[in-house]
């Protein structure tokens, strides 16, 4: 057993190398403290992160981020990438609906788009010509964003509702729900509107499509994400002077005064004024000492929702854009992973040059979530050839699926009252992830503003205010 301590300097420990800790250790050691960060897997990135599939790279997900998402734009500065990722000049949203047998499906190609103009007129346009609503049903859309406006984020009532009923008491019906608000909703909360807190659902759609024009446009790593959120990370972790444990697992936390005790997997110790929690919501509450979060039994009934990825390779291209949503489909969204994989680099690709790998990113999928492959095979392929001409006569070269089976807290109303803030009871012990209380759903962007939210509450008890400018309500065209 070994104990780790500076004493001319404030220790730290942050448990977990996902984003949030990521942030917090490179704030703290920013500040002057020694900090070490313990990370039970062999790699950094938490959720968001990439694997060896053969001579494949793999995210484990499709994880995507928008302009107005200003806490992440700036970690990925700060890690030196921001020029492995590409943002969209403006909002550009493909979106494909199917109908029809299968043997002669009919295809209608629709985009929601912004224009150069201010909010709301910026998507005016698109949704006028939007072929998968209606007049009416148009009509109805305006009508729910226009009462979204008039929303207070700050009242507290609004987490007992939830979007769906809310969005039918203002005029909406089931076909403008699949049609725009389960779209957008279902992607970025992870839950259908019927399941959702308003209170999360109005804090989405108000900050990226009714805050500012350019809010709303669409990040997408142009590398695999382990590129940034391990390699960049690693290296700006190191060279910041944090000590980065790798499958070093924390099985115990001793809250004590003038320090906390940490043990680790094969019982090393290690001794800190600061332990910031940073893992998942379930390891962060196995490590909570008794009362030390108000209300602290209340985390167990903190659910969660998954997340499924189908990956695709194709001999050939059957696909030419980037991304899109799929209406009427059991499929949500479909993307061209084929450059970030280095897939034209392997042996299958000097095989098979003109190959092509898709990944699907399936949300809310409860009653999908621990299927066989084969099922999964038997649901999606169909459907991908109903979707896409060319995917009809292609040769699967390979299938296979990711499972996050607890990828996100559930945002079902009346969740807000569950999450806590980044301080807890124990001075000295702070909480951070994207199930903390950011007033942001599940997202990287909230992960990484928890990990603000703790770092700022560890430095302000130490005396230190050390501030930083995310961005908050400004968006660089």
């Amino acid at each position: 057993m070994t104990g780790r301590v500076d004493a001319a300097r404030p220790a730290a420990v942050v448990v977990g190398g996902g984003l949030a800790g990521i942030t917090a250790a490179l704030r703290l050691a920013e500040a002057g403290h020694k900090v070490t960060l313990a990370e039970g897997r062999p790699r950094l990135g938490g959720l968001a992160f990439s694997f060896r599939r053969g001579e494949l790279t793999v995210d484990n997900g499709q994880h995507v981020f928008l302009r107005c998402c200003t806490a992440y734009r700036g970690l990925l500065d700060r890690l030196g990438a921001t020029r492995l990722v590409h943002v969209q000049d403006r909002l550009d949203v493909p979106v494909l609906s199917v109908a029809g047998p299968a043997d002669s499906p009919v295809r209608t190609l629709g985009r929601l788009r912004r224009a150069g103009l201010p909010v709301p007129l910026h998507l005016a346009c698109s949704l006028a010509r939007y072929p998968h609503l209606g007049p009416a049903d148009r009509a109805r859309v305006v009508r729910g964003a226009l009462a979204l406006q008039n929303l207070d984020l700050a009242d507290p009532a609004l987490d007992r509702v939830s979007f769906g009923a809310w969005l039918r008491r203002h005029g909406q019906n089931e076909r403008t729900l699949a049609a725009l608000w389960d779209l957008v909703g279902v992607a970025t909360l992870n839950a259908r509107a019927d399941q959702v807190s308003l209170a999360l659902a109005a804090m989405v759609f108000k900050t990226g499509l009714l805050s500012d024009p350019g809010a709303s446009d669409i990040g997408i790593a142009a590398v695999p994400l382990g590129a940034i959120h391990h390699d960049r990370a690693l290296a700006e972790l190191e060279r910041a002077g944090v000590t980065v444990l790798l499958r070093a697992r924390v099985t115990e936390l001793k809250p004590g005064a003038p320090q906390h005790a940490v043990r680790l997997e094969g019982d090393e110790l290690l001794t800190a004024d600061t332990v910031v929690l940073a893992g998942a919501q379930d390891s962060a509450a196995a490590l909570l000492p008794p009362e030390a979060v108000a209300g602290q039994d209340r985390l167990a009934a903190f659910g969660t929702s998954p997340i499924l990825n189908v990956h695709v390779i194709y001999d050939r291209k059957v696909l030419r854009r980037p991304f899109f949503g799929a209406l009427d489909s059991p499929v949500q969204w479909v993307f061209d992973r084929t450059p970030h994989s280095g897939l034209a680099g392997t042996a299958l690709g000097r095989e098979y040059p003109g190959a092509q790998y898709l990944a699907l990113s399936q949300s809310a999928v409860q009653d999908e979530i621990d299927l066989p492959v084969a099922e999964l095979r038997a649901r999606y392929l169909p459907e991908l050839a109903r979707l896409l001409p060319a995917a009809a006569g292609a040769e699967v070269l390979d299938f296979f699926v990711t499972r996050e089976r607890t990828a996100t807290f559930d945002p079902a109303p009346g969740s807000a009252t569950l999450r806590p803030s980044a301080r807890t009871n124990v001075p000295g012990l702070l909480l951070a992830g994207s199930w903390t209380a950011t007033g942001w759903p599940a997202t990287m962007e909230g992960a990484v503003r928890s990990g603000h939210a703790a770092a700022d509450a560890a430095l302000a008890a130490a005396g230190t205010r050390l501030p930083v400018d995310r961005g908050d309500g400004r968006w660089p065209r």
